[in-house]
């Protein structure tokens, strides 16, 4: 079987990595006032994080169109017993929607399946590296799909956030307003559950969030992937990482920068960890 995989810019997933895995990015959209780009081949994260500091207008996100999945699917349609499109969770975004939509406009024997990860970030990309291992294992398109869907729950993210005030911008802070009242005064920490970001508690300064974050990979049992991201602290993110050599090994840990999508929501100073444990 020749099953391929499909996700969104929000996994994070580096370039690189998607390349050798064989992983079809569909970018979705930063837009700076009238300035549209799409995420990470229009806009380097570099060049996003100095803008989101210093531009005046506040940027707001787009999810990739139908039309967009749809143009991925028929290209993929070609070489493919199956394609297997794993998307940001539907709660956060609409992204899962418009793959829905785009496998209705696809007129194809080629069978499609679109899961709803109810993760974001590296969670998702995990998760999309998991079912590409399923799929190179030689898995039909259903068994790839069940396997996806097993191993969503076993997947952890904790993040230390430096404010919500990027999230509340966006208008993703719902459960999260808790924090509000003595957000200058904390750092706040996150995680999501069922598709959602939670409040995760507070801590006073970032070493402290450092540490939680630390103990948190320190105390799951049978890490099977581990990805920390960062938005604009590189030295933190491998920092931690080589704490974490008592833990698992430093090659299986992946660093990767939080993608200017995913940016616009939760600014700078974001730290985050994501893992997958043993089922």
């Amino acid at each position: 079987m020749n099953v391929k995989i499909v996700t969104d810019s929000t996994a994070d997933m580096p370039t690189d990595l998607a390349n050798k895995l064989g992983i079809t990015v569909v970018p979705a959209y930063v837009h700076f006032g009238n300035d549209v780009y799409r995420d990470r081949m229009d806009i380097s994260e570099e060049e996003f994080y100095q803008r989101l500091l210093t531009d005046p207008v506040h940027p707001s996100t787009e999810p990739p169109t139908p039309e967009d999945f749809a143009d991925v699917y028929q290209k993929l349609i070609r070489e493919a017993d199956g394609i297997i499109s794993i998307h940001i969770s539907s709660k956060l975004s609409a992204t899962y929607n418009s793959a829905l939509r785009a496998k209705e406009l696809v007129e194809t024997a080629c069978p499609i399946e679109v899961v709803d990860s109810q993760l974001v970030t590296m969670g998702l990309g995990l998760l999309v590296e998991a079912a590409s291992t399923f799929a190179k294992s030689g898995k039909s398109l259903s068994q790839v799909s069940e396997e996806v869907k097993r191993i969503i729950p076993s997947i952890h993210l904790l993040g230390l956030l430096d404010t919500l005030r990027y999230l509340a911008k966006g208008g993703r802070i719902s459960k999260l307003k808790a924090l509000l009242g003595s957000v200058l005064a904390v750092k706040p920490m996150l995680t999501i559950k069922d598709g959602e970001l939670e409040p995760a508690g507070q801590v006073s300064n970032r070493d402290d969030g450092i540490d939680r974050l630390f103990n948190f990979i320190k105390n799951a049992n049978d890490i099977q992937d581990l990805a920390i991201v960062y938005s604009t602290t590189p030295d933190e993110a491998q920092s931690l990482a080589e704490r974490m050599d008592s833990i698992i090994n430093r090659e299986r840990i992946r660093l990767v920068r939080l993608g200017p999508v995913l940016g616009v929501h939760g600014g700078p100073g974001i730290l985050f960890v994501a893992l997958r444990v043993k089922v």
